[in-house]
């Protein structure tokens, strides 16, 4: 159960970061960073 919340979360991470930056290098970093964050919980 744990795991799908996070997962949830982080696809939703990735899509608000997607329509935030406006570079490659600015999405790169924030996928970057929220895969770093679900490392982090896993």
């Amino acid at each position: 159960m744990k795991r799908k919340i996070l997962t949830a979360v982080a696809l939703g991470a990735m899509l608000t970061a997607t329509a935030a930056c406006n570079t490659v290098r600015g999405m790169g970093d924030d996928l970057k960073s929220v895969a770093d964050a679900v490392d982090d919980e896993t």
